[in-house]
């Protein structure tokens, strides 16, 4: 009997020698298909990471060219500016005559443009420029044959007499661009249109 009994025990013995090179390559498999897994999602959550830090870098440069822009028109409604003349040196202009609406082409040359507002937090720099919105450079807003975009002319009416409404002027508009240059090499512009 004992004889037989070791014979069974062989038999049974064999078989688990080849099932375990089974489970073996089942669990290599496995492992492998987990590594890609993990691969791919680690891929993933770096693109979800490099979308989140350029949509930081985006609302920062917006924020930023909201301080070009309060400069800008800070500069222009002086008392002491004179916006009837261009002034590139602090990148005024008094007209709009240019056909390239790029907003790129405006900061070709950094000597037209304002004086750079470096944020050092940050690492950004801010430029702008000012067009008023009118065809004769050099020229009054309202000088004969001048033709601006402006606000509707008002009317001043004395309502104690008959007396005819009176014009009291009108204000241009002017456009405002402002370029923003981040850390990573970005450039986002902004523009305004204001009178």
């Amino acid at each position: 009997m004992k004889v037989a009994a070791i014979t069974k025990f062989r038999r049974s013995g064999s078989s688990a020698s080849q099932q375990s090179g089974i489970v073996m390559f089942v669990a290599l498999a496995v492992l492998i298909l987990m590594t890609l897994a993990g691969l791919a999602m680690l891929r993933q959550m770096s693109g979800s990471v490099s979308i989140a830090g350029n949509l930081a870098f985006k609302q920062n440069a917006t924020a930023l060219g909201d301080r070009g822009t309060e400069a800008a028109r800070a500069t222009v409604m002086s008392a002491a500016f004179d916006r009837d003349t261009t002034n590139a040196a602090v990148g005024y202009y008094s007209t709009w005559n240019r056909l390239d609406t790029d907003p790129a082409s405006y900061f070709v040359n950094p000597l037209l443009t304002s004086a750079p507002i470096t944020d050092v937090a940050t690492g950004n720099t801010v430029r702008y420029v000012v067009h008023r919105m009118c065809e004769i450079a050099d020229a009054a807003s309202d000088a004969p044959g001048q033709f601006c975009a402006r606000t509707g002319t008002e009317k001043s009416v004395n309502k104690s007499s008959d007396a005819p409404a009176v014009d009291t002027g009108f204000l241009p508009y002017y456009q405002i661009t402002t370029q923003v240059i981040g850390p990573r090499k970005t450039v986002s512009y902004i523009q305004v249109v204001m009178n």
